[in-house]
């Protein structure tokens, strides 16, 4: 059973994981078996969310974190009769969460064999070589704080599991110079972004008081429980689900480097690609990014959204 749960008011640690997301190198069955959904069944709300989670009924605690993949095959091809796996063309929007089960990242690097062209965000200078199996380094803060998530929520990190050196992996981010400069273009900065969210935050206080919510009691809890990873991780989902809403002032023409530029430098590669006839794409990005993609895929690419599959990130069942 799909349940959204009420969006809860992010804690400062929970803002930080999703702000900060963007993978640093610095410091940061086959493919036609993949799409589950049937030929002219793509939900009303396709590419609005790209987390969810799931609770068994009759149960209030959810028992997994998934996250979506939509595929978009140009308008001109699109045929409602036809079955979304038939399409020669296609694009898949492949949402992540940079910390998750091993499963969920296997899953991935099977899927990930089936496509011609894998595009992957890294902020990272030109020609940088992800070795099968890196981490992140405890000497950069934003490192630091993925590797004590990692560990507090007994889930890998996706550096750690995902093979960047297949061959048809192709980077499609900025670099470091690029990001940087364009944060002083903007007059960005983390501390600006930041505050930015908390503002956003804030403002659904209002909405968890009254329903008697309480982000902060939830993850004290889940510090003192005996089965901590399991209510931490439980804790930290009902935020990251709800954190798509909180995004939407990042992104859309006068968003933010950290969104909307990273997106374009993403897309203009997809764009080059599509341009050399290259047919089975993904792309392969946060899922804080993806809500600005679908709408840039359908309007700036003439495409249609054909089928939405989930994959389960974060078991959250009782063992």
């Amino acid at each position: 059973m799909i349940h959204r749960f009420p969006l809860r008011r992010p804690t400062p640690v929970a803002l930080l994981c999703w702000l900060l997301a963007p993978l640093w190198a610095g410091g940061c069955q086959a493919q036609e078996a993949a799409i589950a959904s049937v030929a002219g069944a793509v939900p009303e709300d396709v590419g609005e969310h790209w987390v969810r989670l799931l609770a068994e009924d009759g149960e209030s605690d959810p028992v997994a974190m998934e996250t979506a993949i939509v595929r978009y095959v140009p308008r001109a091809d699109f045929d409602a009769n036809r079955d979304p796996g038939d399409y020669p063309r296609f694009v898949d929007l492949v949402g992540a969460v940079h910390i998750a089960d091993k499963d969920y990242y296997d899953e991935l690097n099977e899927r990930f064999r089936g496509y011609d062209a894998v595009l992957y965000e890294l902020v990272a200078p030109e020609g940088t070589v992800v070795e099968r199996g890196r981490g992140t380094s405890n000497a950069h803060p934003l490192g630091a704080m993925q590797n004590m998530m990692k560990s507090a929520l007994e889930l890998e990190h996706q550096l750690e599991q995902i093979d960047y050196t297949a061959a048809n992996f192709v980077h499609a981010d900025m670099t470091p110079d690029q990001f940087m400069q364009s944060m002083e273009d903007r007059d960005d900065g983390f501390v600006k972004m930041y505050l930015r969210m908390v503002g956003a935050s804030i403002a659904q206080q209002t909405v968890n008081q009254s329903s008697g919510e309480s982000p902060e009691m939830e993850m004290l809890l889940a510090l003192v429980s005996e089965d901590r990873p399991r209510r931490l991780k439980m804790a930290m989902a009902k935020q990251f689900e709800g954190m798509e809403s909180l995004l939407v002032g990042f992104s859309g023409p006068d968003g933010s480097t950290l969104i909307t530029e990273r997106n374009k430098a993403a897309l203009a590669v997809l764009r080059d690609q599509l341009d050399h006839g290259t047919a089975r794409m993904a792309v392969f990005y946060g899922a804080g990014h993806l809500s600005d993609m679908h709408e840039r895929l359908i309007e700036d690419f003439d495409m249609q959204p054909v089928a939405e599959t989930w994959l389960e990130a974060w078991d959250l069942r009782k063992k």
